[in-house]
């Protein structure tokens, strides 16, 4: 059975080949194609697209293919459904359906970063699958830390040193640069290219991820992005009359439900219940 789907593949298109090959066909083949090949090529190689808009294979609602699949062939593996919480939060940047959620997508965009050949990604990847598979089947449970009152002071040491040590230290001078692009592209929509941004700045770009929280409210760089695009989408949602998809664009979202979800993460509400309530408050102001 060959199954074929979108080139550069971070989690989905990693996590579903794992979960095919191990639960459904042992002997399934996999091919990654540029977006607007996949159904042309799908035809010509009978293929099953997958995790591409308008097909079986795909997202629906708040899940993600994983879960689409799990469901289609009824696996019931206990191991496989604990994965399928944080495939899913990692693929839908919904980091509190489980606390794993921003590892898997950290690892498996460090892995897409490193390993440009689709195939060798795959690979890797489905050694990465297999190791999450045995922690949830195994260690689910497991602490890593057994929070003994030994080990608790030690965290407690260490934080207040790291604390100490922020303020004590001295801001470089590309933090003050690094925040004026960032903001000159939120202003202008442009999408965010840290390879490109390091280069601008004359910075490894391993060391500027690695220093970036230091500088920019303890968020690493995609946190922090996605937090001034949503305090813009807040300014344009109570000052402007655009469309919440036009605010969308407007804030480098790629489509409505990702603002959306983004959204409602850092607010704790969806935009059209803060547009309401903002022309609420102001409704109530000019009443006054």
């Amino acid at each position: 059975m060959k199954w074929i789907t979108r080139e550069r593949p971070k989690i989905d298109r990693i996590a579903c080949p794992w979960l095919i090959k191990n639960f459904v066909d042992a002997d399934a083949e996999f091919i990654y194609v540029p977006f607007n090949e996949v159904l042309e090529k799908a035809k010509k190689l009978d293929a099953i697209p997958f995790d591409i808009p308008e097909v079986e294979f795909t997202h629906y609602n708040e899940e993600c293919t994983f879960d689409y699949i799990i469901k289609k062939y009824q696996i019931a593996d206990p191991a496989v459904l604990i994965m399928a919480k944080i495939v899913r939060g990692a693929d839908t940047d919904r980091h509190d359906l489980a606390k794993e959620a921003a590892g898997l997508w950290a690892i498996s965009a460090g892995l897409s970063y490193n390993i440009t050949n689709d195939t060798e990604l795959l690979e890797t990847g489905l050694k990465l699958y297999d190791a999450l598979y045995s922690w949830a089947k195994h260690l689910y449970k497991q602490n890593h830390l057994q929070n003994s009152p030994f080990e608790n002071l030690l965290h407690e040491v260490y934080k207040k040193f790291l604390i100490e040590k922020k303020t004590t230290q001295k801001t470089p001078l590309w933090v003050k640069e690094l925040k004026n692009i960032i903001q000159d592209q939120i202003d202008a929509q442009f999408t965010f290219d840290l390879k490109k941004i390091s280069s601008d700045l004359e910075l490894n770009p391993s060391y500027l991820s690695r220093e970036f929280s230091k500088y920019f409210e303890d968020l690493n760089f995609g946190e922090y992005v996605r937090k001034l695009r949503i305090e813009k989408a807040i300014n344009l949602i109570q000052n402007s009359n655009y469309t919440l998809t036009e605010i969308a664009y407007m804030t480098g979202f790629s489509d409505q439900s990702h603002f959306t979800r983004i959204f409602k993460l850092q607010t704790g509400k969806n935009p059209s219940s803060y547009r309401k309530n903002a022309l609420k408050s102001n409704s109530d102001t000019k009443g006054k």
